[in-house]
């Protein structure tokens, strides 16, 4: 019964956030295409232009558009800007495209989590945290707290889901407040 009462509490929170049936969200000023892979929209949301530059770099561009299906907790350029000074310039030099990769890979879990399935995943554990291994080979936990879904690193960055359930083509993207930073 606890079950059946978090998840319609959850899907009431979520339909407060965003009404039933609704188109997927504009992201960055730019319309986001279920029909589109995770990096035909991407380069079109002005919030993302870092991420762009940094998953361009360090090669991932073909694997991004690959059939996944893959879940992306996407910073924001603002996000980026949060690093301290010098970081993204240091991670885009050429030879530190092993640094890169490994950071942007810790961003990206295999499957298509949904905000719902992994707020289920977390009601279901005993700690309700939702446990996830990265493509990296890092872990991320994820939690529910005030209706907002929360990301947490291994390095202890806490991110904020801004804008969930971005739906792709090959899999799902997540708008997050801050870059998760592998061990």
């Amino acid at each position: 019964m606890t079950n059946i009462k978090f998840a319609l509490g959850f899907v009431a929170a979520l339909g407060a956030a965003v009404p039933a049936f609704a188109e997927n969200p504009m992201v960055g000023g730019a319309p986001m295409y279920e029909t589109k892979n995770i990096v035909e929209n991407a380069v079109n949301s002005a919030d993302h232009t870092t991420l762009v530059a940094a998953v361009k770099a360090a090669g991932l561009v073909d694997t991004l558009q690959g059939p996944g299906p893959f879940t992306v907790f996407a910073p924001t350029n603002a996000a980026f800007d949060m690093l301290p000074a010098g970081t993204v310039e240091t991670l885009l030099k050429p030879e530190n495209k092993p640094m890169l990769t490994k950071v942007l890979t810790a961003h990206v879990v295999a499957g298509d989590w949904t905000a719902a399935k992994i707020a289920q995943k977390a009601q279901m554990s005993s700690d309700g945290l939702a446990n996830f291994t990265t493509v990296s080979g890092d872990a991320l936990s994820a939690k529910m707290r005030n209706g907002m879904l929360y990301i947490y690193d291994e390095s202890g960055t806490v991110a904020r889901v801004t804008i969930p359930d971005v739906d792709q083509s090959n899999g799902v993207i997540h708008v997050v407040d801050h870059v998760l930073v592998p061990k």
